[in-house]
């Protein structure tokens, strides 16, 4: 595997920070206005779904605005084929739109794949799932290790590693977290658990009883989940004030969110902290992750 890195996202790849092409290759490619229905989609686009009602929000602003960034493609015999935008023709062909503007580029298709799964990471709504399947057809295409794929992402290794071995899981846990019945967080704690049948009947006790993280690590771990009373991180220096009631809910809801207790610590009202707790190395790497968007 080539050992280039593809840097921040698509600016790195199309030659505007080291790593990418030449300087200037994405303004010297071809603007064309390319017919709609002459356009074929990526093969390598890593997202399965695409919201109706986000597409259809894109198309209103169309409508009013125009294709203000144009989409890119490539030229594939008589048509063209999608590099970057999805979205955007999704919404355009929505809108009624017969020809959108576009940039040719010319490129191969490890370098399309690339700029899929790109511009996909920069995305949070992506999910582990249609990550890790992409990180995986990548690796059995291309070739290279999970080590090469992360630098050339700009993700840390454990982030891939993880991401790959979610499936491991059967399909009901893959389409749970697809579908958003259960996070990745949840989904990597039942990987602790030793054969499918077992992950199965647990995954579904986490959805039916809304188990958090924590509460499902301990279930993996012991066979009984941990109450499910929300744990707030106490402030000492602050015992005595009375907290806004919108920082409590966030404290809440990030408890939620990285599975261990969160302080909202405020000196001022534009300054102060946000603390999150973490008590074993595999917690704290669980949490990196989530903040990165891993």
């Amino acid at each position: 595997m080539n050992k280039r890195r593809l840097g921040r996202g698509l600016e790195a790849l199309l030659g505007r920070e080291e790593g990418g092409f030449e300087p200037g290759s994405l303004e010297e490619s071809e603007l064309i206005h390319a017919p709609v229905d002459q356009i074929d989609p990526n093969p390598y686009q890593p997202r399965r779904h695409f919201p109706a009602a986000e597409i259809a929000s894109l198309a209103d602003s169309i409508r009013q605005h125009g294709m203000i960034q144009p989409i890119l493609v490539r030229a594939v015999g008589d048509r063209y084929q999608l590099i970057a935008g999805e979205r955007r023709l999704r919404a355009s062909i929505e809108a009624q739109l017969h020809a959108i503007p576009a940039r040719v580029m010319e490129l191969d298709d490890q370098r399309v794949f690339e700029l899929a799964m790109v511009e996909n990471l920069q995305r949070e709504d992506l999910n582990a799932v249609d990550k890790a399947t992409a990180f995986r057809e990548y690796l059995s295409r291309y070739g290279g290790t999970q080590e090469e794929l992360a630098g050339r992402l700009g993700l840390d290794r454990s982030t891939v590693s993880n991401l790959i071995r979610l499936l491991e899981l059967p399909d009901e846990i893959l389409l749970a977290v697809r579908d958003s019945e259960i996070t990745q967080g949840h989904a990597r704690a039942l990987l602790g658990l030793p054969d499918a049948e077992t992950q199965i009947v647990a995954c579904r006790r986490v959805i039916a009883e809304r188990l958090s993280v924590r509460q499902t690590e301990a279930l993996v771990a012991t066979g009984v989940p941990t109450p499910s009373r929300t744990r707030i991180r106490k402030d000492p220096a602050h015992a005595n004030a009375v907290r806004a009631p919108h920082i409590t809910e966030l404290e809440q809801q990030l408890h939620q969110r990285f599975g261990t207790a969160v302080l909202i610590r405020s000196r001022t009202p534009e300054k102060g902290q946000i603390i999150i707790d973490y008590n074993t190395q595999e917690e704290f790497d669980r949490v990196s992750s989530l903040i990165r968007g891993g």
